[in-house]
């Protein structure tokens, strides 16, 4: 007996950014199916699919970011539910779509006794089903290797470029450190900008505690792009941003992936000296969280290329000429 099967795509959506699942479906052409996720009374995650996946491509979307009173935790378990579930229906292959990767931060131990959560993350989603993540821009590119699986690395560089080609020539792109020098590099390709570093140190045993030092560069009269895989309390950035203002900056904008602003970042951004933060929706952003300051770019198009080129079997890479390797 011969059978010829048509491939079928499936996407899911947790509750933790639904809106951007929704935009990556309509730049594929397929709607968000219904997970029906409740919570019972006792706090526990239920999912159960609307119709069969058996046999399909299933593309499971979350961002593990704290929304409606659900933590980054929460995300993380209601991503896992939702892939143990299409496993237990029978799908051919499960991608978990992780926009932000929780836990991405700790990646090694800078310290004695300290755990490597990004690593216990990873292992996680392999227990629970799933043979493929999807992500963009990982804070470190090791990250890849803790799952054993394939990996694909994403960038929202295309979109930020576009925006940022918007103010012209003259740019100068800033690392704020020196871990971030081979990204801002890529920027300055692309852009036809400029290079400068801030130099800064972290006090050691202080959680989220950065001191910015000294600027490397010229940045006199110069309208100045401070680039970073994300602002979280936006201390360093804003750290960064009164230097280069002291160091003669004529404007300074930020650029990031994600946006997680926790804690002061939202009144550190307000009253900062930055005339843009830009950002992508990586991240979820409840009104409690927007400025006036702030502008917000889509990275749905970009996601739903990758998924795309994973569904039809084609080089993922080749989206972003090989600029999406760390």
């Amino acid at each position: 007996m011969e059978l010829v099967t048509t491939k079928r795509l499936h996407l899911f959506a947790g509750r933790h950014n639904s809106e951007l699942a929704t935009l990556i479906g309509n730049n594929l052409g397929v709607p968000v199916t219904e997970a029906h996720l409740s919570q019972f009374a006792s706090g526990e995650t239920h999912c159960r699919f609307s119709e069969s996946i058996r046999g399909s491509d299933t593309y499971i979307v979350q961002s593990h970011a704290e929304v409606d009173g659900r933590s980054v935790n929460d995300a993380i378990m209601e991503q896992l539910i939702m892939v143990d579930t299409a496993r237990r229906a029978s799908a051919k292959r499960i991608t978990a779509v992780m926009p932000f990767y929780g836990y991405a931060r700790q990646d090694r131990k800078s310290e004695g006794r300290e755990p490597i959560t990004a690593k216990l993350v990873a292992d996680l989603f392999k227990a629970a089903g799933a043979s493929r993540l999807v992500s963009v821009d990982l804070h470190s590119g090791q990250i890849q290797g803790f799952f054993n699986g394939p990996v694909d690395h994403l960038t929202a560089m295309p979109v930020l470029v576009d925006r940022l080609a918007e103010y012209g020539e003259g740019l100068v792109v800033v690392s704020p450190d020196a871990g971030r020098v081979k990204v801002a590099e890529r920027y300055t390709q692309q852009l036809h900008a400029d290079l400068a570093i801030v130099h800064k140190r972290r006090v050691k045993g202080a959680k989220n505690t950065v001191e910015a030092k000294d600027v490397v560069g010229d940045v006199a009269g110069r309208r100045c792009v401070l680039i970073d895989d994300m602002i979280d309390t936006a201390g360093t950035m804003c750290q960064a941003a009164e230097l280069l203002m002291e160091r003669g900056a004529a404007s300074v904008v930020a650029a990031a992936t994600h946006g997680v602003f926790s804690g002061p970042a939202i009144d550190r951004l307000k009253n900062s000296l930055f005339e843009k933060v830009i950002v992508t929706d990586t991240l979820p952003f409840p009104s409690e969280k927007q400025f006036d300051k702030l502008e917000i770019l889509t990275v749905a198009p970009v996601i739903a290329d990758a998924i795309r080129a994973v569904f039809e079997e084609t080089s993922v890479s080749q989206i972003f000429n090989g600029q999406n390797q760390n």
